[in-house]
């Protein structure tokens, strides 16, 4: 009593009938606004080293989602 696929109703063409899109949600962008945040408070405060290093990651973040971006559109 094997069951297949095309008993249960689907076909190997229905599965692959449309492409998928890319969905990542990796959140590059609510990641990136949270470190932004925390660079503008830390400076703020008086956390020079702080902030720097949050704004490099910030910076790096964007980037990330830039290129991710443009590759999910050309694809």
């Amino acid at each position: 009593m094997g069951s297949s696929l095309a008993t249960v109703g689907f076909a190997a063409t229905d599965v692959l009938a449309e492409p998928l899109p890319l969905v990542g949600g990796g959140g590059f962008i609510e990641l990136a606004v949270l470190f932004f945040v925390l660079a503008i408070v830390a400076a703020i405060v008086g956390a020079r080293g702080v902030a720097g290093v949050s704004m490099t990651i910030a910076k790096w973040m964007i980037i990330i989602f830039v290129v991710l971006a443009v590759v999910s559109l050309l694809l």
